[in-house]
């Protein structure tokens, strides 16, 4: 499983930088552009910060946060081997999204944001929405699904009745 997980997160990435070159091929020159009126403008932007461009021209230090959350996650992949394909699903998407972005940052110094919808303020982009669901699936994973946020005490309990 986290051979697939990590080929899915690479295809994610990959995903998400072909439709950042057509973006910024088509999308820059224009500015921005209405596909549904009131909800959906692609709207280019660079983001030189993190969400909602907070902590501008942090590019490095972004980057070194990026590397070192992605290795952490792989590295619990591998040695915990959760058993769980949610686990797996959100850990693909964070880490695709995350490299998706972390390409940009290295290569531009700015991550290329193009998704504007109307009832959510900032303009995002695939990877972004990669990493915010991929979060919230391994936040309900950890709190619906593994015994990790428990105490000790609760967990011997639970043992012992099981027995």
């Amino acid at each position: 499983m986290p051979i697939i997980a990590l080929i899915i997160g690479i295809a994610i990435a990959a995903v998400d930088q072909i439709i950042k070159y057509f973006i910024s091929i088509y999308l820059q020159p224009v500015g921005s552009i209405t596909v549904i009126d009131n909800l959906l403008n692609l709207t280019y932007v660079e983001n030189r910060g993190v969400a909602f461009g907070m902590f501008s021209d942090m590019r490095w230090i972004f980057v070194a946060v990026t590397v070192i959350l992605i290795i952490a996650v792989v590295a619990v992949m591998f040695v915990k081997r959760p058993k769980s394909k949610m686990f797996y699903l959100s850990v693909a998407l964070i880490v695709g999204g995350g490299i998706g972005n972390l390409i940009d940052r290295i290569f531009y110094g700015y991550v290329i944001d193009y998704l504007s919808l109307s009832f959510f303020p900032p303009v995002c982009n695939f990877a972004d929405y990669c990493i915010t669901i991929g979060t919230i699936l391994l936040i309900i994973y950890l709190f619906f699904f593994t015994d990790i946020l428990s105490s000790d005490k609760n967990k011997k309990k639970k043992e012992n009745v099981e027995l």
